[in-house]
């Protein structure tokens, strides 16, 4: 038997909660992090809750004085405990406006609810077999002052992941409304030409993701630049090797997208050389 945590309650997992009249049902009216646990660790916990935060104040949320970034933190920790999920898991913690309409809510304070299941051993580790990935065209991302937020409103990134199970891809790429690269159904991308790093700039619409983020901060640290641009297909196409971030699997370098084809000796030495000891 599993449990959720449901504003402050353990509950069976298949309890059912939500009523009829969640604005989060109706609307996606709320945000969401992923977060990767290892032996009870919650990794890059500070970037994770400041995002969520820093998002929550964005959507106007009202934060009641006793739900604090360490009581949640708590709870999760309980939580992973009271589900044995002690060696890898992850984490997703759902922050809800609550019941009403458009315009009449009943109030801005958040639901919460935390979920946790358990990863594989090699969830992180180096994909040595590579990524198999295609560009969904029938949804973009809009740009605008909330697309770098882990909101609820994620139907592209949902649409795209339908459509790579449908083309039996391992992950598709999400335009957004330039036509231009935005990121991944799960990940943040990078690309590499002539061994020079490229990564999706925040305000051509991507998530802002805490491992893209640790990513160039490790990067950076080595005296390796990584360049924030505005990345079209072609130059996606063009390039000699593609890896994704996200905080579940760290980076997994993409083999194929389409027709074309990528290497993976410099990402390979980034992950060995940076991140192994680190990401593991």
């Amino acid at each position: 038997m599993e449990y959720i945590n449901y504003n402050g309650k353990v509950w069976e997992a298949n309890k059912a909660l939500i009523g009829a009249n969640s604005r989060g049902l109706r609307y996606g009216d709320g945000l969401f992090e992923t977060i990767k646990s290892r032996n009870g660790e919650l990794l890059f916990a500070e970037d994770h809750f400041q995002r969520l935060w820093d998002g929550l104040e964005l959507l106007q949320f009202r934060i009641p004085a006793h739900l604090a970034k360490e009581k949640l933190q708590q709870e999760v920790h309980a939580l992973l405990q009271k589900n044995k999920h002690n060696k890898l898991a992850r984490v997703r913690l759902i922050l809800l406006r609550g019941n009403g309409g458009l315009y009449d809510e009943i109030n801005h304070q958040p639901d919460y609810i935390i979920q946790s299941w358990v990863l594989p051993d090699n969830a992180g580790q180096w994909n040595s077999n590579g990524l198999t990935m295609g560009i969904y065209n029938d949804a973009k991302k809009t740009r605008d002052h909330f697309s770098n937020l882990k909101h609820n409103n994620f139907l592209p990134y949902v649409m795209a992941a339908l459509q790579a199970k449908k083309q039996k891809w391992n992950d598709a790429l999400v335009l957004n409304d330039a036509g231009r690269i935005c990121d991944s159904s799960i990940a943040n991308i990078f690309l590499i030409k002539n061994e020079v790093i490229s990564t999706v700039a925040l305000e051509e619409g991507c998530i802002a993701g805490v491992m893209r983020r640790q990513v160039m901060r490790l990067l950076a640290e080595n005296n390796i630049k990584v360049h924030e641009a505005a990345i079209t297909v072609e130059e996606l196409m063009d390039a000699d090797e593609v890896f994704l971030t996200n905080s579940i699997f760290n980076i997994r370098w993409v083999q194929s997208i389409g027709d074309k084809n990528y290497t993976n000796q410099v990402v390979q030495k980034i992950y060995s050389g940076i991140f192994s000891t680190i990401l593991q």
